[in-house]
């Protein structure tokens, strides 16, 4: 069997507020509220659990997404006036990458997280 993630706890500074922009941004479904967690389904065997927290290290997540995915997201991206950039280290120069022949973008969600969504897999030698 092949081993897949099936949840990750992510620190907010309110589970349910971010639950619901990742909701928004990205189309994944806002399960509920279960105990201290605001569950969000990323796919068939993946959920995000937002837990509030007061103080935590910045994380980055990287979601690989189809071409019309991106191109959904981005124009969701650009809706809401989120500042996006080609690279972790170039969050807001307002441009996309072109990387290992796909297209990527990083911004961040509301708790300082990186995010990045990819249409290629990286190439790791």
């Amino acid at each position: 069997m092949e081993i897949t993630l099936n949840h990750t706890i992510i620190p907010a500074y309110d589970n349910v507020k971010s639950a619901k922009f990742y909701e928004r941004i990205f189309g994944f479904e806002f399960l509920k509220v279960w105990y201290d967690f605001a569950v969000v389904r990323v796919n068939s065997t993946l959920t995000l659990d937002f837990s509030t927290k007061e103080h935590f290290s910045k994380m980055h997540y990287a979601f690989k997404v189809t071409d019309e995915q991106f191109d959904e997201i981005f124009e969701r991206i650009k809706e809401d006036k989120i500042v996006y950039g080609s690279g972790p280290y170039k969050l807001d120069n307002g441009e996309t990458n072109d990387n290992y022949g796909g297209r990527g973008v990083y911004f961040k969600d509301e708790n300082g997280h990186i995010l990045e969504i990819i249409t290629k897999d990286y190439i790791i030698d």
